[in-house]
């Protein structure tokens, strides 16, 4: 694939599996957490936070770039108190692209562990917690085995949602060659410019192996996933 693709859109690649690879891995605890507390906890702001969570569903995807730019550049909130403390700047970098397809993923994986811890029966919960189990114990060795299933088809589908992210992207973090820019980026920048389509589709083609063959690996880890769960 090195050779079939040419070295700016093999950058646009290896930079877009990063950012999924780093916004899916780092918003699994997070997405588990909320998913968790949205299907088993009652406390008041419940309908609040579920909104929130489901909010970059509903949002043109450029407002939630620009709130993050905000929020998260060197003068906004929160991004001038990174830098000043931890020296860790998001914007126009592609630590700010993993966040923003973080965010703009969050949603569908936490619907998909919703969806998944509220078909686990709260009597085989309360079965292990009578015997003595803590809390986290007892979501760690009865719940989470579960929703195995769950938690590998949520990861799936962030991963693929931040692999096709553009709005939010390019939004906070600009599209800069070799440093934010990734496949969707590439993309549109490739259809800007006279001659660029032949680029443009070979990195169409690429979207498409790499989203087809995660989902292919995930359905194959959620059936082995399900079939141990049953044999337990």
């Amino acid at each position: 694939m090195t050779d079939w693709l040419q070295p700016a859109e093999w950058q646009a690649l290896a930079l877009s599996l990063r950012v999924s690879f780093w916004s899916t891995l780092l918003s699994l605890p997070l997405g588990v957490l909320v998913a968790y507390a949205l299907a088993r906890w009652q406390f008041r702001g419940k309908q609040l936070l579920n909104g929130l969570v489901h909010l970059p569903l509903i949002l043109p995807p450029v407002v939630t770039g620009y709130l993050l730019l905000l929020t998260f550049g060197r003068r906004g909130l929160l991004g001038a108190w990174l830098e000043d403390a931890f020296g860790l700047v998001l914007a126009f970098r592609w630590t700010g692209a993993a966040l923003a397809a973080a965010i703009m993923a969050f949603p569908l994986l936490v619907r998909a562990l919703r969806l998944a811890i509220e078909a686990v029966d709260p009597k085989l919960e309360d079965a292990a917690a009578t015997l003595g189990a803590s809390r986290f114990w007892v979501f760690a060795t009865v719940t989470l085995p579960l929703i195995l299933p769950g938690l590998i088809a949520g990861a799936v589908l962030a991963f693929a949602k931040a692999m096709g992210e553009f709005g939010a992207t390019i939004t906070f973090v600009s599209n800069i060659p070799g440093q934010t820019q990734t496949l969707p980026s590439a993309i549109y920048t490739f259809l800007q410019v006279p001659g660029g389509e032949s680029s443009a589709l070979r990195l169409v083609v690429v979207s498409v192996v790499v989203a087809m063959s995660a989902l292919l690996v995930s359905e194959l880890l959620a059936r082995r996933a399900a079939r141990r769960v049953a044999g337990a």
